[in-house]
This record gives structure tokens, sequence and C-alpha cells, in this order.
């Protein structure tokens, strides 16, 4: 049997690919737990798709930080900013959609949707044929809002419930999760799950301290990728600029004159 070597850094090395290829099956897992968590009336209703991969998870970052530039409160211009650098932390992305939320509504009459006591409310603010069938098709979303509401409340609820069992999975198997939403919208706006109206993102890391916690100010600037990044510019800078030949290095000794011969 190969010997297989697992290492965090150099980042995408062939020792860091072995580490990312487990945090895909844990993902795997994760998806599967979601697939099969508990739903109202056992109807399924939960679409799954994992990210991974340097260029996917730099496309999916930088659709975040586009939709933080959008944002006009500063803390959650900030904080989608911060995010945006843990999509770029994660080994991989556990994408889960719904796709009854919008269109397939329960009609139990349970008021979760808008607070009325039945369903009339959510079908009088979507485009429905022949009395109570929703199309989405005919519908178009308001640009200014991240989530096209509303949703059948109880299928909100289904969803929590996959999410859930995903998470109780990744605990488990003692890799790192976090569901965000900035990351579910920016997902959601570049075609993932491309039937569900509702998608929750949850990145998954395996690495020697959890990239999603204990996050620092202005973390899109001191995040540990710029900060390599600026010592390596400052290391090579140094050498060019304050360092001798290295033919001078070293004094010669004993009153040697030093050799300077090519």
């Amino acid at each position: 049997m190969p010997r297989i070597y697992m290492k965090e850094f150099p980042e995408y090395s062939k020792q860091d690919l072995n580490r990312k290829d487990v945090v895909l099956d844990a993902a795997k897992f994760m998806a599967t737990a979601a697939i099969t968590a508990p739903k109202g009336g056992g109807i399924d209703s939960v679409e799954c798709e994992i990210l991974t991969g340097e260029e996917e998870l730099e496309a999916l970052a930088r659709k975040v930080e586009a939709l933080a530039r959008q944002r006009k409160n500063k803390v959650q211009r900030n904080r989608f900013l911060s995010e945006a650098v843990m999509v770029r932390d994660a080994d991989a992305i556990v994408l889960l959609g719904n796709y009854r939320a919008a269109d397939t509504v329960l009609d139990a009459g349970c008021g979760l949707c808008t607070g009325k006591p039945n369903c009339v409310d959510l079908y009088a603010k979507r485009t429905t044929k022949m009395g109570a069938l929703i199309d989405l098709a005919e519908e178009d979303p308001d640009p200014e809002k991240l989530i096209n509401g509303p949703l059948c409340g109880f299928k909100i609820i289904d969803h929590g419930h996959a999410v859930s069992s995903a998470l109780m999975i990744a605990k488990r198997l003692f890799v790192d999760a976090m569901p965000l939403f900035s990351v579910s919208v920016a997902a959601q706006q570049l075609g993932y799950c491309p039937k569900s109206q509702f998608v929750v993102a949850i990145l998954v890391a395996a690495r020697n301290k959890n990239p999603f916690v204990d996050i620092i100010p202005d973390y899109s600037v001191q995040s540990m990728e710029k900060v390599v990044s600026t010592v390596r510019k400052q290391y090579m800078v140094s050498r060019m600029v304050y360092w001798y030949d290295q033919r001078s290095w070293y004094p010669a000794e004993g009153g040697e004159e030093p050799n300077t011969e090519e």
C-alpha cells in the first residue's frame, strides 16, 4: 500500500491535496446526512453540490466580495469581506438547496410563512396559474433582495433539519464547518443548486486552526494568505536592497585577503 503523507502547507501541494481529499470524503457524508434528514410529509426537497478546487473557490470568494461592495451597511460589508477570505481558506463547501420552498407549499395552514393562519397570503405574493400552482418562471425577482420570498415556512424548517444533520456529521468526523449567509447567496447567484430557491452553504476545513473563528479586524487584508505574501515580498526586497555581494559576507581570517576571484 502506498504511503499517504498529509500536511497543511504549502497550499495545494501533494501533501495538502491528500489532506483535502479527506475533507472531500467528509463533505460527501455531510451531503448524505442532509438528504436523509427528516422532512415534513416525507417529501424530498434537498439537492446538494460540493464545491472544491482553487479556481472554483476563488470565483465564489470574488462573488462574495462583489456582494459586499453592494452593501450599504458598513458592518455587513466588512462581514462579507471577511467571509470571502474564509471561502479561500475552506477545503470544500457543501451547498444544500431546497427546491420546494418557493413553489411547492405544504398547504398545512401553519402560518409560518407570513404569519397569517393559512397559505393564502403566500399564494397572493406569488405568480400563480390555475388557482394554486406557483409559476416561478413568470416571476421577476427584486434584484435588491438577496432571497426571493416568501418561502414556505415548513420547508425552511425541513431545511434546517438537513443543515443540522450535515453539521452533526462534520462534528463527528472532527472537521470544522460553518454555514454562512453571504456565501449561500453568492453560490445561488452563481447558479449552484440550480433548481433551488433557497441555498445554504457550509464551509468545511480540516486545518491546524479553525479558519472560520477568531477573525481579526480588516481580515481581508490581514488574512494568513496576505501576511505570507507580504513577508515574501519584504524578504525578497531586503535581499536585493540591504545585502552586499555574497563574497563579502564573511571577513577573511588570520589577516588573509578575501577571495574575490570569479
